[in-house]
């Protein structure tokens, strides 16, 4: 059931490790990348909450969340294709577009899946074995276009204005697998129909359309669990970090540590790979500590665990400023992936139990807003910053990634796990939202009460 993952992860994978490298290819400044970066996060905004409806009320051939699988892996894999063959800053921008609205489409539903499929007692363990695939689909990601220079012998180096064979080929092949695994996930695992199939129609009429998916997504901001709230501040500081990292992290490492002047040195080049090899490192440490994540929460909590592993990716990301060569910052990273792993996993863990079942999509959607939100933030302000106050150095920027980290470790600490919530609090937004009888109510409060 999270095969698909891993593809989608693989194409994300290769965005974030040679987007602003492809951007800086053709002719991008580094006050720039922000705000070129903005389809990230404005898609995400719109696209993810009104996918979580739309997948809460659909029903076919494909089940419930599997159609919007197939159709973003489409679209992502033509996005890959095209994406480096850009001919200029502006239609790669476009593209990033295209990809990333695509991509959304398919990883939304994802998440909800877990909560579809998997009992309570399991949901941690599903969404470490998310992290784990996006850990694993990470490293071959990141690494893909270092082997193909040193095994195969691809260039890695290209005229200006162009981008080099070895990242071409790299998004060629993130294409297949994207489709091919999001493929495997759709024709292998079976959803399960909604009980009441008469009842269901009726909600999706109520529940679809354009006016009546905004109608949703407004009831279900205004009746948000307690939780919900309190993870928004700690997943807006999370992301911030990472989006610092995301934007910055590759071409910091050719300019600052390897010492590139600009993007048609060898440096630049080697800059590059290596920064591709430290993602894989953080991402094979976010594949091995996913599988004893689940453990340590279960000796301690959700949220200490969560605190602790968002420190240590602050003082990955901070430590790069004492960093003396490139050898040092493969050691950096094993922090990151470890903040890496819980940030895939633990928020949605602590979640998805307080959210209604029928919405769950919508829910899932509209807490990614607390993801986007702040990176929107950082799109629009990152570039004035790193004129004014960084003087256009990249690896500031991302070591001030790992100061927002720290703040959302710091932030953890008041989070309300579900069980010392009010069980009422948990069935308010259900019940107002699909007009539960008082004995499906009562059964709910009962097995809120059990948990």
């Amino acid at each position: 059931m999270s095969f698909g993952i891993f593809g989608i992860q693989f194409g994300w994978g290769l965005q974030m490790a040679n987007t602003s490298a492809i951007f800086e290819h053709l002719g991008a400044e580094a006050k720039q990348i922000p705000i070129l970066w903005l389809a990230a996060p404005l898609t995400g905004l719109f696209v993810q909450p009104i996918i979580g409806n739309l997948s809460d009320n659909t029903w076919g051939v494909l089940g419930r969340r599997r159609p919007y699988f197939l159709v973003g892996a489409i679209l992502s894999s033509l996005a890959l294709l095209a994406m480096p063959n850009a001919s200029n800053l502006w239609v790669a921008v476009g593209l990033l577009w295209i990809l990333d609205t695509s991509a959304n489409i398919s990883m939304e539903p994802f998440r909800a899946f877990v909560g579809d499929l998997l009992p309570p007692e399991q949901r941690t363990k599903g969404f470490a074995m998310q992290s784990l695939l996006v850990g694993l689909s990470s490293i071959l990601a990141a690494s893909l276009p270092w082997l193909l220079t040193h095994v195969l012998g691809v260039s890695a180096i290209a005229p200006k204005h162009a981008v080099p064979p070895a990242i071409k080929l790299s998004f060629y092949i993130g294409a297949a697998v994207f489709l091919g695994t999001v493929l495997w996930t759709v024709f292998t695992t079976e959803e399960y129909p909604p009980p009441d199939m008469d009842v269901f129609k009726a909600q999706q009429e109520r529940r679809l359309g354009f006016s009546a998916t905004f109608r949703e997504i407004s009831t279900a901001l205004k009746q948000m669990p307690p939780i919900m709230r309190q993870l928004a501040w700690v997943q807006g500081f999370s992301w911030l970090g990472m989006y610092c990292l995301f934007l910055y992290f590759p071409p910091a490492i050719a300019h600052n540590i390897l010492g590139a002047v600009d993007e048609a040195s060898p440096l630049y080049a080697e800059g590059i790979e290596w920064a591709g090899l430290c993602i894989a490192m953080y991402s094979a440490v976010c594949f091995a500590f996913s599988l004893v994540l689940p453990k340590i929460a279960a000796a301690t909590s959700r949220k200490t665990t969560h605190a602790l592993c968002l420190a240590c990716g602050a003082a990955g990301l901070i430590s790069l400023s004492f960093v003396p060569n490139q050898y040092w910052v493969l050691l950096s990273m094993v922090g990151v992936g470890i903040a890496w792993a819980s940030i895939l996993a633990m928020p949605y863990a602590m979640l998805v139990g307080v959210l209604p079942p029928k919405k769950s999509g919508i829910y899932l959607g509209i807490f990614n807003f607390f993801i986007v939100l702040p990176q929107i933030l950082a799109s629009l302000g990152l570039g004035w910053l790193m004129v004014h106050v960084l003087q256009g150095d990249r690896l500031t920027a991302v070591i001030l990634g790992g100061v927002f980290m720290l703040i959302a470790a710091l932030l953890t600490q008041r989070v309300q796990e579900a069980s010392k919530l009010q069980p009422d609090s948990l069935l308010t937004s259900d019940a107002a939202g699909s007009n539960q009888s008082a004995a499906e109510v009562a059964k709910a409060r009962a097995i809120v009460e059990i948990r």
